[in-house]
């Protein structure tokens, strides 16, 4: 039986909520900013997207492109309340929902598409339920496929409160059209090295031999790189009522300005490292590859894979201390921290090399925080640097949260 995957996306959802939730900011340009008050801003109204105002961003080069627009801080938890809803919508179409992020989900139809006439007729319900519910400010865009790749990409060509579907037929005339990073999976870094070898469409990159692209890229990531080209996923759709474990966790900051300062932007680092490590820990996991990005005066990214699993900041931070120190940037902007390629604590090896005193000293500075709040205690080396403060983020990685609307949702069967 094939697969029939929709995928659904709210327009500028962070603007879209402020606009719901306060009716002066309707059909106003305004720009989401940080929870923290920085100038960063992390998403843009409609109106502000169509006078050029592109996300991330920050709020100096808004205010100089849109003299009038509006700053509004972000209010996760409020939008968490919208994505509730969209929780709740969903279900009514199928058992099978995925919460993607905080405003997006997967719907997988196979096992209840001979109820429906087509997907279609799934959008356009969907949307009147959406504004029945909600209201006319918060829309969706929804695309659908075969698999989820191809459902995700769907959504993006008919924004906003579109309907787009690709299908065997149509892959290849909707591939010709596309940027390497129109898809997910593929991102600048990737886009630069393949055109580096000749490669600018997915029509080359399809027709590249395999053993070329595992040349440059290893195994692994070739392969991935020749399913993307040809549309290939065979992912399935995990609903979010399931206690999955996380694949990754990550943490994203925006500095308040352009940091010059090497050792100021090193601590940020060891902060975010500090942070992606205590929430492992929570987690009961332990990761081994360990990524930075980092957005200044130019842009970088890097991943490495250590020998042994960790859940120590020290660890994360000496991987992406190495990094920032062969990029050689002169200022930075925006630091992104996360580990990957993550396992059950339970099933990790202390290293030989590793003091058990270590493991224990982290557990009780986790409990000591826990229990007096955040940064109580903190590492001397970041005695004179920013308090950050984990909030809920967009991309639902915080596993808790994702539990406690796993159980609301049961409880609402």
């Amino acid at each position: 039986m094939p697969r029939v995957i929709l995928h659904i996306d709210f327009d500028s959802f962070f603007a879209s909520c402020e606009q719901h939730f306060n009716p002066n900011l309707r059909h106003k340009p305004i720009g989401v900013t940080a929870q923290n008050g920085r100038n960063c801003i992390i998403a843009a109204s409609r109106e502000a997207k169509r006078l050029g105002l592109k996300s991330p961003g920050n709020t100096w080069n808004a205010k100089r492109l849109i003299p009038d627009i509006i700053f509004v801080k972000a209010d996760f938890e409020r939008y968490l309340d919208i994505t509730k809803k969209l929780l709740e919508i969903s279900t009514r179409y199928s058992p099978l929902v995925e919460l993607f992020s905080l405003d997006e989900v997967f719907i997988d139809l196979t096992p209840v598409n001979n109820l429906y006439p087509s997907p279609l007729f799934v959008a356009e319900s969907f949307k009147k339920d959406l504004r029945k519910e909600v209201g006319e400010t918060i829309t969706v865009s929804i695309g659908s496929s075969y698999n989820k790749l191809l459902a995700k990409l769907a959504t993006n060509l008919n924004k906003p409160d579109g309907f787009a579907q690709i299908d065997k037929e149509n892959r290849q005339k909707v591939f010709a059209n596309l940027s390497l990073t129109d898809i997910m999976g593929i991102g600048h870094g990737f886009e630069r090295r393949l055109n580096m070898m000749g490669i600018f469409t997915f029509k080359e990159l399809e027709d590249c031999p395999l053993y070329v692209l595992r040349a440059e890229f290893g195994k692994v990531a070739a392969e991935n790189l020749k399913r993307l080209s040809m549309g290939i996923d065979d992912s399935p759709v995990v609903s979010y009522l399931e206690d999955n474990q996380a694949k990754s966790v990550g943490r994203n900051y925006c500095l308040p300005e352009n940091n010059y300062n090497k050792e100021n932007i090193l601590k940020n680092i060891y902060e975010l490292s500090e942070e992606i490590a205590i929430k492992l820990r929570r987690l009961e996991m332990k990761g081994r590859t360990i990524g930075l990005y980092l957005h200044g005066d130019k842009s970088e990214g890097g991943r490495r894979t250590i020998p042994k699993y960790t859940d120590s900041s020290s660890d994360i931070f000496e991987i992406c201390k190495k990094f920032f120190t062969q990029w050689n940037m002169d200022y930075v902007r925006q630091i992104s921290v996360w580990v990957g390629n993550l396992v059950e604590d339970k099933y990790t090896n202390l290293s030989l090399f590793e003091n058990p005193k270590q493991e224990t000293i982290r557990r009780l500075m986790d409990n000591i925080n826990e229990r007096f709040g955040h940064h109580t205690i903190r590492n001397g080396y970041l005695i004179d640097a920013p308090v950050l403060h984990t909030k809920p983020n967009g991309y639902m990685a915080d596993r808790g949260m994702r539990k406690d609307l796993a159980t609301l949702g049961r409880d609402n069967l």
